[in-house]
């Protein structure tokens, strides 16, 4: 009876490590996922998406995530090329490509990116003007995104995107840049006046040309003039009496005193 009582006991055991060993030698990665294989600490290969075997013991995996990562890159605190001090945040878009150098080229991947853009955002601020990065903005993220994914090729990330969020500037710039604004709407206006002004006097010039070729031009304006007087109903018309006609009267009067 203790024998049989034993070996039941035996066979127990023997059944619970058969189900641990399958159990971990069965393996499921999720679509989005890969798995790095290691086999008694050499890299054997990878494998997934979906169900697969490995050697327990011997074999080692290690799950890398495909998705896009969304990072946050940190404010940070630059002085761009004409000295002016700015904080530049920006957000940067990256995923694995090469699982393999992802795991094996670098210890942890995402903060090796993370560390990695910060120092870029540093760099491409210090070498730019306030102005560009204010006007020129995808210049800027066109650049930040070459570098950043120059330095993380070797690692098996690929950057897709880099935009910068926000630039935060001293309160002095602020202001000094409200009033430049606000003084180049004043010349801007000044200019749409003086040009206003200019061609008003071209067409008035040319009007008076046009009136001096055809007397009777003038009358005719004269006539429409008291057209558009006469619609008001408490209105004072002034005659104009022509120069030439009171000339002639002034000399008429002269030459009865002179007789």
């Amino acid at each position: 009876m203790e024998t049989l009582v034993g070996f039941l006991t035996s066979s127990g055991i023997l059944f619970i490590l058969l189900i641990a060993l399958l159990s971990s030698a069965i393996k499921i990665v999720q679509e989005y996922e890969r798995g790095v294989i290691f086999r008694l600490g050499r890299f054997v290969g990878v494998k997934g998406p979906g169900l697969f075997f490995i050697i327990p013991i011997v074999d080692r995996m290690v799950k890398v995530d495909l998705r896009v990562v969304t990072l946050d890159v940190p404010s940070q605190e630059a002085i761009t090329r004409d000295n002016v001090t700015v904080k530049v945040n920006a957000v940067a878009y990256f995923r694995v490509v090469d699982p393999a150098k992802a795991v094996i080229e670098v210890e942890n991947y995402r903060r090796a990116t993370s560390q990695i853009a910060q120092t870029t955002l540093r760099n491409v601020i210090g070498q730019s003007e306030l102005d560009e990065i204010l006007a020129h903005r995808e210049k800027i993220n066109a650049e930040l995104r070459r570098i950043i994914d120059e330095a993380t090729e070797p690692w098996g990330v690929r950057v897709d995107i880099v935009e910068i969020k926000d630039v935060e500037l001293p309160p002095g710039m602020q202001r000094a840049m409200a009033r430049q604004a606000e003084a180049e709407r004043e010349k801007r206006a000044k200019i749409i006046h003086a040009e206003g002004e200019y061609q008003a006097a071209q067409t008035l010039a040319e009007a008076a040309e046009v009136i001096s070729r055809n007397p009777a031009a003038l009358q005719l304006r004269y006539l429409q003039t008291l057209t558009e007087i006469s619609v008001e109903q408490n209105s004072t018309i002034i005659f104009p009496v022509p120069i030439e006609m009171l000339r002639q009267f002034m000399n008429h009067i002269t030459s009865d005193k002179q007789e």
